[in-house]
């Protein structure tokens, strides 16, 4: 019986060499891929308690075994490493076409270690490896990288082959960098695009002539299986409704249900949210819809503001969670302006989650600052830093943000502390409660008040403030693939937020997107993973196990780092909300009623798993550790 054959490459920074390591049938089967093999091996082998800047972290840089087989939506990769925003395990998922091309070059996946003594871009082709000095790129964005790059290796089309890269704000180290590939597409949370710049990893190009096809155990099943399961996808209303609108098909509906979180969280509902909303996007700029490598669906939306203030070339975006970080988060309703923004982000290598969230942060101190509510000190010294910036960085003021980018990405003046993101920056000026956050990791775009299976879903996330750990969203508002009341006290939502957790880990671990899962389960994924691997025992209990394994991995990763807890911003526990379906309720009732119980169905001990779960599970090697 022939199994998959998963090989990386290990690359040494710090002396420009590689290896070749191939993953075991078992290790492969107990972990799978993408986030589950890079959460066992960051367990193996960053050293505990490191500085995430220390040469000993490591990124993992991952495909799994669907991932560019042209199978639904399989154009994904995910990244692994320690996280510099939040001191915990790191991980963040992108599409695009980088995944598939860098299996076609003939590896699955990259462990980056050590730290280059100069900048540096990597050239892997056809399972060989070649190390680029990199300085010309240093300090330059990511369009002009990946175009001077395609000059290089003389392929222009950019169907052809694939760059990851990062801005100058991963080079100068800002926490809420974003590690970016084929220009628009971001592996964005968690800040690991500063790991790749504190290694002095500017990008790296992928290509080659692999065919996974001619590898599988049976390719006939594969293509068979394939198309049933494609033809599922599509055939469900939300992908279709994803085709048409994109993500910003959300914003009005989350509006509706007073969860659309508005000027950094202090409302649930913006009174111009249309104007940010898909709808209007498709009346005013877009061009046309694109999708990531093989894809169906085709969310992405192609835009371009051909005229006027904020004129911005064709370029794919914004999504829902960047339009409302930059506009119902800081009070800005001309998606022209929100556009611009996005396409510079994108070039200067930010999460745009984490970005826009610490500007909300940074406009309410402004405004406390004004109002005499900080510290005497404080308050001086952050109007000394506005001052000094030439910026005025009051709601709704779209030029002053533009200008922040910029000072943020190159680590300018106020841009320096904007550079280190929401917590951080409260924190600084003595007001912890102003930043939204969850261990570190700044919020996206649903109110946990308003849609409360939420509160568990974030609270719980092990990488920190996280709707892709559990997309409850889909029960609470949307009805996929059932309805929740979104302001029940419902107790069969911590089993499906467990449910759902343990899901998406293999999800990301395939590596699938997640717009597949919409009418869709784990059973609808295990024929075509047995034709691909093999693995004809596989049941889809074993399959839920795998992932139930995964993120309790990811748990003893982040408790062995220190102080962990599972709780929700002071402003979402305290602060009812003020207007809407939700008025008067607080993320205090709802996380209350749900965390307890979830921890008994984790077998978690406050958190912390057990030693019950962890042999359960056959993690013994992480014990005590």
């Amino acid at each position: 019986m022939r199994f998959l054959e998963f090989k990386l490459a290990r690359i040494n920074l710090s002396d420009h060499n590689w290896k070749e390591v191939k993953i075991d049938d078992k290790l492969l089967r107990k972990f799978i891929g993408g986030r589950g093999l890079g959460t066992y091996l960051a367990l193996k082998e960053i050293p505990k308690g490191i500085d995430p800047f220390d040469k000993e972290n490591k990124i993992y840089i991952l495909t799994g075994p669907l991932t560019g087989t042209g199978a639904f939506e399989t154009g994904r990769y995910h990244v692994v490493g320690k996280s510099p925003l939040t001191g915990f395990l790191g991980d963040a998922n992108s599409g695009g076409d980088f995944g598939p091309w860098l299996r076609f070059s003939g590896f699955d996946g990259l462990i980056i270690e050590g730290k280059s003594d100069y900048p540096i871009w990597l050239r892997i082709e056809d399972g060989d490896i070649k190390f680029n000095d990199a300085s010309s790129l240093w300090g330059k964005g990511v369009h002009h990288t990946e175009k001077i790059i395609r000059e290089k290796v003389k392929i222009s089309s950019e169907t052809i082959g694939s760059i990851l890269s990062i801005g100058p704000a991963g080079e100068n180290k800002s926490k809420i960098a974003a590690i970016m590939n084929d220009r628009y597409r971001a592996a964005g949370r968690t800040g690991l695009g500063a790991v790749l710049g504190d290694k002095k990893l500017k990008a790296i190009w992928v290509y080659g002539k692999r065919n996974l096809l001619k590898e599988m155990y049976d390719p006939k099943k594969f293509i068979s299986e394939a198309k049933k399961l494609t033809d599922k996808i599509m055939g469900n209303p939300v992908s279709q409704a994803l085709t048409q609108l994109g993500t910003l098909v959300l914003m009005n509906m989350t509006n509706a249900l007073g969860g659309l979180p508005t000027k950094n969280w202090t409302h649930g509902i913006y009174d111009k949210a249309f104007d940010i909303s898909g709808e209007h996007l498709a009346e005013s700029y877009l061009k046309t819809r694109k999708g990531c490598w093989g894809c169906t669906i085709q969310c992405s939306r192609v835009t371009e503001v051909p005229e006027g203030p904020y004129k911005t070339p064709i370029s794919e975006g914004p999504e829902y969670e960047s339009t409302w970080a930059h506009g119902a988060n800081l009070l800005i309703d001309d998606i022209s302006s929100i556009i611009k923004m996005n396409y510079l982000e994108n070039d200067m290598g930010f999460d745009t989650i984490s970005f826009g969230n610490t500007v909300s942060t940074l406009m309410e101190l402004y405004e406390l600052a004004k109002q005499g509510k900080l510290d005497k000190d404080k308050e001086k010294e952050l109007i000394e830093l506005i001052n000094m910036s030439g910026i005025e960085p009051s709601w709704g003021n779209k030029d002053a943000i533009i200008q922040l980018i910029y000072l943020a990405a190159y680590r300018n003046k106020i841009g320096d502390l904007v550079a280190e993101g929401a917590k951080r920056l409260a924190e600084h000026f003595g007001r912890p409660d102003v930043a939204i956050h969850v261990k570190g990791l700044e919020l996206p775009a649903y109110d946990p008040r308003a849609l409360n299976s939420m509160s568990l879903s974030y609270a719980t996330a092990n990488r920190g403030g996280c709707h892709l750990r559990s997309y409850s969203v889909a029960f609470d508002m949307i009805g996929s693939p059932e309805k929740w009341d979104p302001l029940a006290k419902d107790i069969k939502k911590v089993k499906g937020v467990k449910e759902q957790q343990d899901w998406f880990t293999i999800v990301d671990s395939l590596v699938i997107c997640k717009f597949n899962v919409f009418g869709t389960g784990p059973s609808d994924y295990l024929e075509v993973l047995k034709a691909i691997t093999g693995w004809e025992d596989m049941t889809e209990n074993e399959l839920m196990t795998t992932g139930e394994r995964i993120y309790n991995a990811e748990r003893l990763f982040d408790v062995k780092e220190g102080e962990y807890k599972d709780t929700l911003p002071k402003r979402l526990l305290e602060e009812s909300l003020p207007e809407g379906p939700a008025k008067g309720h607080t993320g205090k009732e709802w996380l209350d009623f749900f965390l307890p119980e979830y921890y008994k169905l984790r077998k978690w001990d406050n958190g912390i798993p057990t030693e019950e779960i962890i042999r359960k599970l056959d993690l013994e090697e992480f014990l005590n550790r």
